[in-house]
């Protein structure tokens, strides 16, 4: 039986049996955990779907892509895009105060990329799945990455 991409969540819950969570009580570094690894996920499905190739360029592939410098990027291109809700959730993620720093990042870019992570776990966890791809999509567009 086939899910369709908006009943992800739900079926999990359902399985796991985890509880309902109110999406106001995570915090925007706990969206930003999420975030970045749902939006790792897709920039491999993304760059593994541009052929087979070695484990080895795919990843480079992949980390380029998935860099808080990429990241930070991709926000800035799609930020016109954003509801007014998206762009709460993104300026909350944004202005955390995270205990730790990307290595090759500055910090102006590193606090965008946990700002667009945020988002992106936020999307995902309220099932807008279609959506998240869709704002991802425009951005590696608008921002003129290539895969």
């Amino acid at each position: 039986m086939e899910k369709g991409i908006n009943e992800f969540i739900p079926y999990l819950e359902k399985i796991f049996d985890l509880p309902e969570v109110d999406m106001r009580t995570y915090s925007p570094l706990v969206l930003a955990y999420i975030g970045d690894g749902i939006y790792d996920v897709i920039i491999r499905t993304i760059v593994v779907a541009h052929g087979n190739s070695q484990p080895n360029k795919l990843h480079k592939k992949t980390s380029r892509l998935v860099k808080a410098s990429a990241q930070s990027a991709m926000i800035e291109a799609i930020k016109e895009d954003l509801t007014e809700e998206e762009m709460k959730v993104y300026k909350r993620g944004r202005n955390a105060k995270s205990p730790t720093m990307a290595k090759n990042a500055s910090m102006a870019d590193y606090r965008r990329a946990t700002g667009f992570e945020a988002l992106m776990g936020y999307l995902y966890l309220q099932g807008e799945m279609e959506r998240m791809i869709e704002l991802i999509k425009k951005g590696l567009e608008k921002s003129e990455e290539k895969i």
